[in-house]
């Protein structure tokens, strides 16, 4: 990268809070006092689980959305709506069916009044620049995806931008696709080819981070916050097995699978909410199963390292953290450190059959998810032994938004069929008795 690197940041980000009116329940904080800095010739990775807030702070620093509290500059002067010097790649390829790859990079500077004859030449030079030279006048049904996700870089560079920002832009595409791209940018990045000061980019892949970026901000949920930042010093280009590497990626985990205190119960700070307002992730009971069961069992004996773990399985933080903090939940496993433990009752369920696995689910869920027992004791309590899921839905919506209250009794639908705890008929839209004994 031929750009100095200098002490005057191209973008600063001081106490960003950003909240939304969120109804009955009151306001729904997506990020809380987030501090940022970017300097020129740095690639930045924005690290954590979806719904950390990572692509609303991407976009309030593109000008497209106003923080509720706190400030953003570029380049020293405040962002208060879309600024020239900025572009941004999304993960969906964002391209206009109807034209062509040329004309789909000409849009940016169309929009900013260059003529044609320019805009022709610029477009060119950025199509050749990401390899896309000879398909200027294909349109987007005739691309791949990977070719697809080229047009949206071509579209971003064409303005000649000082910050590029990308939103998770390889979570689209296959594997081999993604690793390609992500090799062909860096090789832009590192030769100088790019017009481009600096790359704030959003992630949820661990190692895509530690491959590409110089630092890593990793962000909790609940609100969205930093909770800790990494410099990347390895060389350029990286190898994925080097034992510096997979230090770096085992310490990520580590630190996004540490509880926030000796004394923590379990839960804590995996799901927003507690009692019954607590939001539950829809995960089906075939993972929650399958990973109980791939742990249990050799290598891993019970205790699994989540790097290995996660690529044995070809999974991400956004895949398998869901399914290993609701075995925590249900004190199944213990996540702490990066590692992945199976409890007593883990390993009991592991080598049970069918029935014993449902009786002690249920017995777990009964235990440590108090929405499943509230829904059960009301069914118990009802001489019908019927509740609609309506009224359910409505409680919760005095805790959480109407969208979380859904997904949430959806969760439980799921984890109590499983457990044979209760029914539901979707028809009716109801709780019942009828598969229990």
């Amino acid at each position: 990268m031929d750009i100095i690197a200098n002490n005057t940041p191209l973008v600063s980000v001081k106490g960003v809070r950003q909240a939304y009116d969120n109804g009955a329940s009151g306001q729904l904080v997506v990020l809380d006092n987030v501090d940022l800095t970017l300097r020129p010739a740095e690639i930045v990775g924005l690290l954590g689980r979806s719904g950390s807030g990572k692509s609303t702070l991407l976009r309030t620093i593109a000008g497209l959305i106003r923080p509720t509290e706190g400030s953003v500059a570029f380049e020293g002067q405040p962002v208060t709506g879309p600024r020239s010097g900025i572009a941004v790649v999304f993960q969906s390829f964002a391209l206009f069916p109807w034209l062509t790859v040329l004309e789909n990079v000409e849009l940016g500077l169309e929009a900013q009044g260059v003529i044609a004859a320019e805009r022709r030449k610029r477009a060119l030079a950025a199509i050749d620049l990401i390899g896309l030279d000879g398909y200027e006048n294909a349109y987007p049904k005739e691309l791949s995806g990977g070719m697809r996700q080229r047009v949206g870089l071509a579209r971003a560079l064409v303005v000649h931008p000082k910050l590029l920002l990308m939103d998770e832009p390889f979570s689209a595409l296959d594997v081999l696709t993604a690793e390609t791209l992500r090799t062909d940018l860096l090789d832009l990045w590192c030769e100088g080819r790019m017009p481009i000061e600096a790359i704030l980019m959003v992630t949820h892949n661990i190692e895509e981070a530690v491959l590409m970026c110089d630092r890593i901000l990793i962000f909790g949920s609940n609100p969205g916050h930093v909770i800790g930042e990494i410099r990347v010093e390895l060389p350029q280009p990286r190898n994925r097995l080097d034992p510096a590497f997979r230090a770096l990626v085992e310490d990520i985990y580590a630190r996004m699978t540490t509880k926030t205190g000796a004394t923590a119960p379990a839960r804590e700070g995996l799901f927003p909410g507690t009692g019954i307002a607590m939001v539950l992730p829809r995960v089906s009971t075939n993972e929650l199963s399958g990973l109980i069961e791939t742990v249990a069992a050799k290598p891993y004996d019970g205790k699994a390292d989540l790097p290995p773990l996660a690529a044995d399985l070809r999974l991400d933080i956004d895949d398998l953290f869901p399914v290993a903090e609701t075995l925590q939940l249900l004190r199944f496993a213990e996540l702490e450190g990066g590692d992945l433990r199976l409890t007593s009752a883990g390993k009991r369920f592991a080598e049970s059959e069918v029935d014993e696995r449902k009786r002690l689910f249920a017995q777990q869920l009964a235990t440590y998810v108090p929405l499943a027992a509230h829904i059960r004791r009301i069914l118990d309590e009802r001489p019908s032994h019927k509740a609609p899921a309506r009224r359910f839905r409505d409680e919760l919506e005095d805790y959480m938004s109407e969208d979380y209250a859904a997904d949430t009794i959806k969760a439980i639908i799921s984890l109590a069929r499983y457990a044979e705890y209760f029914a539901y008929d979707e028809e009716a839209d109801l709780f019942t008795l009828e598969n229990p004994s």
